[in-house]
């Protein structure tokens, strides 16, 4: 074989092996009170993020091109403090494919209002699951290996274990961090209580019905649509202990912010038995979105 074929092979190969990371992360930046001469700036970071998203080797396991979970970061920039440091939102979604058809199912959505960092536009971004580097690189850290749980978490029983302690390590190297959204007397609605309760025996019952949910409910809905419903009612039901202890937890909140709708379209044309039993359930555990259910 020519030796120019053989070389281009092999940098072929090598290129399709460096492109199947785990996460396929598209950014978006968004600047209302940017002046015009400022928004440069903001191209550059969306970039910088999706390269240090998309191309960082996150886990140990190979992925195709085919399978890296879709993920969707937004930055609302609120005050630009100087030239290179910024006060933000962060928002973060992720999804999988539902087996057998072409919907995607959200498994995690949340919005940061904790987000303040620095940016230099010529510096890559860094990160050390060792240390705290700066802000950035560690909020992001700390997302990206949730994402990776509970993705994990859908697949297997208890399957991202290794991902919420890695963000979990994350969080623990930013105690002393100046930046706010790490520690646990700060809120109850942080980075801190995210990780530490779905890591809790209380929360429990949140990481099974994520496994039961997907793998075992909306994975096998082209099979018998009927039985998946009452299968995701008894699944649902589980969730009763949570609430009783902590009736307002933040997870079981952004369980609810993900799957919701999801929930009332999956009942909307089921026989009004099980419309009742589901709203009635629903009211019960997601009290705060009462209004939405009415609607059932």
């Amino acid at each position: 074989m020519n030796k120019l074929i053989i070389i281009l092979l092999a940098l072929s190969f090598t290129w399709s092996q460096g492109i199947a990371q785990e996460l396929l992360c598209e950014v978006n930046v968004l600047s209302p009170k940017a002046q015009e001469e400022n928004v440069a700036i903001y191209d550059v970071l969306k970039e910088s993020i999706e390269e240090f998203m998309n191309n960082r080797k996150w886990t140990d396991d190979d992925y195709e091109f085919y399978e890296r979970i879709e993920c969707n970061i937004q930055i609302t920039i609120d005050n630009a403090i100087s030239q290179t440091q910024f006060a933000a939102s962060i928002q973060i979604q992720s999804s999988r494919p539902v087996y057998n058809s072409d919907y995607k199912t959200p498994v995690f959505i949340a919005n940061d209002n904790d987000f303040s960092f620095s940016f230099q536009p010529n510096t890559l971004i860094q990160f050390s699951l060792d240390q705290h580097r700066d802000n950035l690189s560690s909020v992001l850290g700390f997302y990206a290996y949730y994402i990776l749980g509970m993705d994990y978490d859908s697949y297997s029983p208890l399957g991202g274990t290794d991902y919420f302690l890695k963000a979990q390590q994350v969080v623990s190297n930013c105690q002393n961090a100046g930046e706010s959204g790490w520690r646990p007397s700060e809120s109850d609605r942080n980075r801190y209580w995210l990780v530490e309760n779905i890591l809790g025996q209380t929360f429990s019952p949140l990481r099974d019905i994520n496994y039961t949910y997907h793998r075992q409910g909306f994975d096998l809905m082209y099979n018998s649509a009927d039985a998946i419903r009452t299968r995701i009612i008894a699944d649902l039901n589980t969730l009763k202990s949570i609430h009783q202890i902590k009736p307002t937890s933040y997870n079981m909140q952004l369980f609810f912010i993900a799957k919701s709708d999801e929930i009332l379209n999956l009942y909307r044309d089921a026989p009004e038995s099980e419309k009742e039993q589901i709203k009635s359930l629903l009211m019960t555990i997601d009290p705060g979105n009462i209004p939405k259910y009415d609607r059932l």
